[in-house]
C-alpha cells in the first residue's frame, strides 16, 4: 500500500552556486559517500532527499544525514533511511522506498514512492 508519494526539481547552476557560497553545506546534506560526486548527482541527492521528506508528509526534525542515495548491483539508485527518517516511516508504516533520479537540461529531479510492504487488507 502506498503511503505517500514526493517529487522535487532543482536547479543544477543554482545548487552549486548555494555549494560554492557556503561549502559547508556539502557536509551538513550529504553523507561522506556522496560528497565526492559531481554537482549534477547532488543536485539530484538533494531532490531525492526533499522528495523523500515529502513522501513522508515532510516533518519538521528530519536530519539530511538520515537519509543517502545508494546504486545497487544493476545500477539502480537506492534510498537508505536511519534515525529520525527511519523512526518517521516506521510511524507512518512505510518500510519499502522507490526511487527514480533524473538530471538533464540543467534541472534534478527525484520521485519518491513510499509504500508498506504488508498485504493486509
Amino acid at each position: 500500500m502506498i503511503i505517500g508519494v514526493g517529487i522535487d526539481v532543482v536547479d543544477i547552476d543554482r545548487f552549486a552556486r548555494q555549494l560554492e557560497r557556503t561549502p559547508a553545506l556539502v557536509r551538513r546534506l550529504f553523507v561522506e559517500s556522496e560528497r565526492d560526486l559531481p554537482v549534477s548527482s547532488l543536485a539530484a541527492r538533494f531532490a531525492a532527499k526533499e522528495a523523500l521528506a515529502k513522501s513522508l508528509a515532510a516533518p519538521s526534525g528530519l536530519s539530511w544525514q538520515d537519509a543517502w542515495v545508494e546504486r545497487i548491483a544493476d545500477r539502480r539508485p537506492m534510498l537508505r533511511v536511519t534515525g529520525s527518517v527511519r523512526d518517521r516511516a516506521e510511524r507512518l508504516g512505510a518500510d519499502v522506498f522507490h526511487l527514480s533520479l533524473s538530471h538533464d537540461a540543467g534541472i534534478a529531479s527525484a520521485v519518491v514512492i513510499a509504500e508498506t510492504s504488508d498485504q493486509h487488507d
